[in-house]
């Protein structure tokens, strides 16, 4: 049995900077299932949202992210996370990572990007490649401690808790069991600080822009220890994913609107003054649901993105990386409209925590896109989820240091693992089915417009699955594949129980039974928990 005093699961831009400011306080293990840059950060092409320009203010921020938020953004904690984003921006900068600038007037000042849904620009960029760029800066920092350990192709399996080893006390964490991927065996590794940094749940849908890794491991995990879980209603979907049927689920940058990018329909007009006075700068769940409405009634396949009155070398300069993608695809973007479709994006509810990161269970924190923070109420403003990934991550280490680990809990013993008499499983279709019919009826019965009915006959055939996939669970040994359906079937579930219990549309939550706001009832979040 290993022991460290921080664990923390996942390896984005919350996972790596709290690890390595816990780092300076304690040993520090960091299980990520993949490589350790295999995660949504890498995948983040818009950047960071910060107030930098004297034409800017954390008021105007603040007003933006409660605009989009629909009504139920905790506007405390937006102001927290506005207003302490330059001192994280600075500890980036500190470690190495280079924002694009420009020269103004003799001296050289951020080269700040807009994105839907913003007054001002404040995005700061690298290129178009702002994830990956912060993931590699804090993956070399990361290689220089010697307190940390990072544990690859490690999936973190369950919680370890009191209540669940039958302790009447205050529950809290005590560690989590662990599989190591390369030998099959399930370690236990023993903490009493847990933090969940595990990213979002997009490959619950069939059409996504995340990675294959987004599972909803973190909500999953958290739900069966007995976590709060918030929100799970309000999944984003980016309106703008590439469309081509070779491309997997390749996303075109809000910040290709930002720049002036115009979205047209098959016939070439202009169609988003229709739904918005802002236009193609709508937020992103009106956006969404204008290009599916358009997708509709034409009966096409797709909407295009029209930013061809741009220069040439701009282009190239400000978007390298999907210049050069959608070329790869046949699609020169200085000459011809990309062609796009919604896909899902973002998971705005998650454990529901407070500014620190802290959940309801002791000794459990989720931090980044796991967590639910109340800054994104209903539905997120474009580049606040790396702004909050880096602030929480920040608070957390400090909440979690502040709070005495309880030492004679140390004295209670945790059981290993136990496989029982399973055996290997024999037949991987099973998963892939299921797995596949989850996705299928999450994107026809869930997706950007629902109606109860839809949401009733998800919920059914979910409830099914479930069965079936704890029947696999318990008769199998355990591996990723299987490990990932059985969260994926957890994180649907709380999805659609979500969405039956709000009886109106707000922000990403689009019910044809219910299309208008209701301020009475729901001007607050959607919690769920099994105890």
């Amino acid at each position: 049995m290993k022991a460290y005093d921080f664990v923390v699961i996942g390896s984005g831009i919350a996972g790596l900077s709290f690890a390595l400011k816990a780092a300076r306080h304690g040993s520090v293990a960091v299980v990520t299932k993949r490589k350790g840059a295999d995660s949504n950060t890498a995948w983040a092409q818009g950047g960071i949202a910060c107030v930098t320009s004297d034409e800017d203010s954390f008021e105007l921020h603040v007003r933006d992210t409660l605009d989009a938020g629909a009504g139920l953004c905790d506007e405390r904690v937006v102001r927290t996370i506005v207003t302490e984003a330059p001192a994280r921006i600075h500890d980036l900068v500190e470690l190495g990572l280079h924002f694009d600038e420009r020269e103004v007037s003799g001296h050289r000042e951020f080269d700040l990007g807009r994105e839907g849904g913003h007054s001002k620009r404040r995005v700061l960029h690298v290129a178009d490649v702002t994830g990956k760029e912060i993931e590699n800066v804090l993956l070399r920092e990361l290689s220089r401690q010697s307190h940390v350990d990072l544990l690859e192709n490690h999936m973190a399996v369950d919680l370890i808790t009191a209540a669940k080893l039958g302790f009447a006390a205050e529950d809290r964490c005590l560690g989590v069991y662990v599989l190591d991927e390369q030998t099959g065996e399930v370690e236990t590794i023993r903490s009493d600080r847990i933090v969940l940094a595990t990213g979002g749940c997009g490959k619950v849908y069939l059409y996504t822009t995340n990675p294959d890794i987004a599972t909803g491991d973190g909500v999953a995990m958290a739900w069966r220890a007995g976590a709060t879980i918030a929100n799970m209603e309000f999944v984003q979907f980016h309106p703008t994913c590439l469309f081509h049927p070779k491309a997997k689920s390749f996303l075109i940058s809000e910040a290709v609107r930002g720049e002036g990018g115009i979205l047209r329909n098959n016939r070439g007009e202009d169609f988003m003054k229709r739904y918005d006075p802002r236009g193609s700068l709508a937020p992103r769940d009106i956006v969404a649901r204008a290009i599916d409405a358009e997708i509709k009634r034409s009966g096409a396949q797709c909407v295009f993105l029209d930013i061809t009155d741009k220069p040439v070398e701009f282009l190239r300069e400000r978007f390298p990386n999907i210049y050069e993608t959608c070329l790869r695809f046949g699609i020169d973007m200085t000459k011809q409209p990309i062609p796009v479709v919604p896909a899902a994006h973002y998971q705005c509810g998650g454990v529901k925590t407070d500014v620190n990161g802290a959940t309801s269970l002791s000794g459990l924190y989720a931090i980044g896109e796991v967590g639910c923070t109340g800054l994104h109420g209903a539905n997120r403003l474009a580049s606040n989820s790396l702004l909050e990934g880096l602030v929480v991550a920040h608070r957390a280490v400090a909440a979690a240091i502040e709070s005495r680990s309880l030492r004679d809990q140390r004295a209670i013993p945790l059981p290993e693992w136990e496989s029982g008499n399973v055996q290997d499983v024999d037949e991987l279709v099973v998963i892939y089915h299921n797995w596949d019919e989850i996705r299928r009826l999450m994107w026809d019965y869930v997706g950007i417009v629902r109606t109860d009915k839809r949401l009733q006959r998800a919920s059914a055939r979910l409830r099914n699955l479930q069965r079936e996939i704890r029947e696999f669970y318990w008769n199998f040994k355990v591996s990723v594949d299987l490990l990932e359906l059985r969260n994926l079937a957890t994180v649907a579930a709380l999805i659609v129980d979500s969405a039956l219990s709000r009886k109106e549309s707000r922000g990403l939550h689009y019910t044809l039974d219910y299309p208008e706001r209701d301020e009475r009832d729901y001007v607050r979040s959607t919690l769920l928990s099994r105890v």
